[in-house]
C-alpha cells in the first residue's frame, strides 16, 4: 500500500551544487527546497550536480553535509551517478536549486528541453537573458524602464584603448562607479571605483568571470528586492528593503542568517510600494520571466531603477523571497508547492521549448 501512495506523488528531482561560483549558496537553497517539499504530493529526490558537470543521487547523509567539497569528497563511495539519458527514469520533474552560469542561464534548461522534463523558473530565452546584465539593460532601457547608467566594456577593447575608455567612463559615470562581470551573481567580481587609477584593478577582477564588464553608476538611495510570481497573470509580493553594511550587498548579508538586515515591507510610502511592484510586474513581462523571480533595484528620490532579476533567486531560510511570501500569507511549503504548480502549468502550454 505505501509503495502505490509513493508512486502517485510527483517525484521531484531537487538539484543543487553545480558549477558555478554560487554553488555553496545552492547548496543551502536545495537542502531548504528539499525539507519544504509536500510531502503528501511529492517525492523528494535530492539531486547533486557536481563541478565537472555530472549528476548524482544523493543520500541524506551527503545532503546535510557543510559544503560542496564535502559532498564532493564522498560521491564515489555513497552517491550514485545519473547518465543525463537516465534523468527521467529517476525525476518526473527537476526544481532548480542551482545559482549563477550553468544553472540559471539556460544552460541547464536547454538540456531539460531535450530530455523531455518538466522544470521550475523561466525557459531557455528568459533564463538567458535573465543572467546576462547587458541584455537585460538593453531590453528594459528600451520598454521604457529606469535602468543605472552603465558602459560595456569588453576584455579586448581594454586592452587596446584604455586611455580612451576612462574618458568615457568620466564623460559618462564620473566617479564613484560600479564594475561588475555580465554574468555573475551574488556580488562575485564586483568593485566600487572611486579613481581612474583604481579602474585596471577593478576590470582585471571582473574579467576573471566574463569577457565582459559592466561599468556603471553606483546609485544612492533605497535598494530593494521585490519577488514576482505568475505565467500570464503576475503579482508582485510586498517589497523588501535590503541594508548593506558597505558600498554594495556581500554574498554572506543576502543569503547567511545574522549576516543581513532586511525590512519587509520596505519602509516607503504605499503610493511607492505600488510603483514598485507595477514596475518589477512590467520588467518581469517585458522580459519574458515564467513562474518565479526575484527583482532587483532601487529606489532614488521616488524613482524605481531596475538593477537586474534574479530568474532563481535564493531559497535559503533567510531568503528575502520567503519573508515576501509570509507578508502574504503563504508559508515556504506552500511557496515551494506553488512554483512547482505554475511550473508544470508553463510547461503544459508550451509550444516547442519554453521560451
Amino acid at each position: 500500500m505505501t509503495e502505490q501512495k509513493n508512486r502517485e506523488k510527483l517525484r521531484v528531482g531537487v538539484v543543487l551544487g553545480g558549477m558555478s561560483s554560487e554553488r555553496e549558496i545552492s547548496l543551502e537553497s536545495g537542502r531548504n527546497i528539499y525539507f519544504n517539499l509536500n510531502p503528501e504530493k511529492y517525492e523528494g529526490i535530492p539531486i547533486f550536480l557536481d563541478a565537472q558537470g555530472t549528476f548524482w543521487q544523493i543520500p541524506l547523509q551527503l545532503l546535510v553535509q557543510n559544503t560542496t567539497t564535502d559532498i564532493t569528497a564522498r560521491l564515489e563511495d555513497e552517491a550514485s551517478r545519473i547518465a543525463y539519458e537516465e534523468l527521467k527514469s529517476v525525476a518526473d520533474f527537476i526544481y532548480i536549486g542551482l545559482h549563477g552560469k550553468y544553472g540559471e542561464d539556460g544552460c541547464l534548461q536547454g538540456l531539460l528541453e531535450l530530455l523531455g522534463i518538466p522544470y521550475t523558473g523561466s525557459g531557455v530565452m528568459a533564463s538567458a537573458i535573465g543572467m546576462d546584465k547587458l541584455m537585460q539593460r538593453k531590453l528594459l532601457a528600451g520598454a521604457g524602464i529606469h535602468v543605472p547608467k552603465y558602459l560595456a566594456i569588453t576584455e579586448r577593447e581594454w586592452g587596446e584603448n584604455e586611455e580612451d575608455l576612462l574618458g568615457q567612463v568620466e564623460d559618462t559615470l564620473g566617479y564613484p562607479c560600479v564594475v561588475k562581470p555580465t554574468r555573475e551573481g551574488c556580488s562575485t567580481g564586483l568593485s566600487v571605483v572611486r579613481e581612474p587609477g583604481q579602474m585596471g584593478s577593478a576590470l582585471k577582477n571582473a574579467f576573471q568571470w566574463d569577457t565582459t564588464a559592466l561599468v556603471e553608476e553606483l546609485l544612492v538611495g533605497m535598494e530593494i528586492t521585490c519577488g514576482v510570481i505568475g505565467n500570464r497573470e503576475m503579482t508582485a509580493l510586498p517589497p523588501t528593503e535590503t541594508l548593506r553594511k558597505g558600498d554594495f550587498l556581500t554574498v554572506e548579508e543576502k543569503f547567511l542568517p545574522g549576516e543581513g538586515e532586511n525590512i519587509t515591507p520596505a519602509r516607503l510610502p504605499e503610493e511607492v510600494i505600488r510603483r514598485v511592484q507595477e514596475v518589477m510586474v512590467q520588467a518581469y513581462r517585458v522580459l519574458g520571466l515564467k513562474v518565479y523571480a526575484r527583482m532587483d533595484g532601487f529606489v532614488v528620490d521616488g524613482e524605481v531603477i531596475v538593477s537586474e532579476p534574479n530568474t532563481l533567486p535564493g531559497m535559503t531560510p533567510s531568503t528575502c523571497i520567503f519573508h515576501e511570501a509570509a507578508e502574504v500569507g503563504i508559508s515556504p511549503m506552500e511557496f515551494v508547492d506553488r512554483i512547482i504548480q505554475l511550473s508544470l502549468e508553463a510547461h503544459a502550454h508550451k509550444k516547442g521549448p519554453l521560451a
